[in-house]
């Protein structure tokens, strides 16, 4: 899928440069930062990351009721 990006010239040449200096591509940087942008707010990148969420999530409730019974207790 393309999509059209506009990029003031100043920050166009600053990514043309990082890409070149890592040796990359355009897209390798656009990739790696999409990534990471999901990675921050916890949207799966692909599908083995979906299970490990999913599958963390099923354990979740169970950790939390635990940890909500020992906080109401007093001594």
């Amino acid at each position: 899928m393309r999509k059209l990006i506009e990029f003031d010239e100043d920050t166009f040449a600053k990514l043309k440069q990082l890409a070149r200096d890592r040796m990359a591509t355009f897209q390798e940087l656009a990739d790696e930062a999409f990534t990471d942008l999901m990675k921050k707010h916890g949207i799966p990148i692909d599908l083995r990351d979906a299970l490990k969420k999913s599958a963390a999530g099923a354990d979740a409730p169970a950790s939390k009721t635990k940890t909500a019974g020992r906080a109401g207790k007093k001594k």
